[in-house]
């Protein structure tokens, strides 16, 4: 499968659903989208929450859907419902998830224990359910820094057909914290022969992305919480590889136009007003600290319950424009939660 740009965005539960994910591929320079991650169980029983996760648009294409679990016969059979369906153009296995009620069931993380052989017949299984279509996996380095198991996995999955693997460069044991170990990455980038290896984790300027490529030698890029921060950075990077320089910062009023964007796609998925304004709650923080809008502004959007109160909110900054001293890069200095605490609690 040929795609635009080595840089992706990965998939972030709670956030990468079909309103996102449109969004920053019309922004540019995205090469591949790739769903939440979703229960392969919960697909074969057809829970209704779990469907509405595939709900997708055409022009996000192409668009893999990731998919858990611990069980070979529901994963395979679960991607091939999800092809038979046309809901995606590939299937992503997830063995990166460190949450503990996904661990405890054996798959995310839990995956990357077991080199016993069944872990790589699982992948084997999911592989030839689908074929041709590709299937790829999503893992970290390993369960702790004494079980570095990704390069041994990533050759075995080379040799059952996996197209493609993303590595997080962090460990289950670390969570999200301590820095992403880039050396991991390489050593999976030189287990492998022929297929690409994706990095990712911390990336969020250009610094970052040209530091991973030149210390890991990955062929691309998977970012998460870094688009939630600064949708416009797979245009950035696109632009980067291509060109060798920056590319147009977006404006405050692009700014405030993909907040209404998001925010209108939302609804439109949910099919109501005000379940759609409760998922945007989720993301209301980062776009006023992007924005700079008062802390008045953001405790009444991460309150929000209909469209008509959003657009009373937003209208004089859309009027007024940028406060004083603000700047496109001060954005990139986003925050974006995540989880902290022993791991082991999540």
């Amino acid at each position: 499968m040929q795609v635009a740009s080595r840089f992706h965005l990965a998939p972030l539960a709670g956030y990468t659903n079909w309103p996102f994910r449109l969004s920053v591929r019309e922004i540019g320079g995205v090469g591949l989208c790739t769903s939440d991650l979703i229960n392969a169980r919960a697909i074969l029983e057809g829970v209704p929450k779990t469907l509405s996760l595939l709900a997708n648009d055409p022009r996000e294409r192409p668009l893999f859907v990731q998919i858990f679990g611990s069980k070979a016969e529901e994963l395979a059979a679960a991607a091939c419902w999800l092809m038979e369906r046309g809901l995606a153009d590939g299937v992503d296995i997830n063995m990166g998830c460190p949450v503990r009620k996904v661990v405890k069931t054996g798959g995310g993380s839990a995956l990357l224990c077991d080199t016993s052989g069944a872990t790589i017949e699982m992948v084997r299984r999911v592989v030839q359910a689908v074929a041709p279509a590709p299937v790829t996996v999503k893992m970290r380095l390993g369960w702790d820094d004494q079980q570095w198991t990704a390069p041994y996995f990533a050759r075995a999955f080379e040799e059952v057909g996996v197209a493609a693997v993303t590595i997080h460069g962090r460990t289950r044991a670390q969570g999200f914290s301590g820095s992403v170990r880039l050396e991991g990455i390489r050593q999976v980038v030189e287990a492998v022969r022929r297929i690409p290896v994706f990095g990712n984790g911390d990336v969020r300027t250009i610094a970052d992305a040209a530091r991973m490529i030149a210390e890991s030698g990955c062929h691309g890029i998977a970012i998460g919480r870094g688009a939630l921060a600064d949708p416009w950075i797979f245009r950035h990077l696109d632009y980067w590889i291509r060109t060798g320089r920056a590319a147009p910062r977006p404006t405050y009023q692009e700014r405030l136009d993909f907040m209404r964007l998001h925010l209108r796609r939302l609804v439109e998925w949910k099919g109501d007003e005000k379940y759609g304004c409760i998922q945007f709650r989720k993301v209301a923080t980062w776009y006023c600290k992007a924005l700079r809008l008062p802390k008045k502004v953001q405790q009444r959007l991460v309150m929000l319950s209909n469209l008509q109160e959003f657009e009373e909110v937003i209208a004089p900054f859309a009027e007024k424009g940028p406060p004083p001293g603000w700047t496109e890069q001060e954005t990139q200095a986003t925050a974006i939660p995540v989880p902290s605490g022993p791991v082991s609690y999540w």
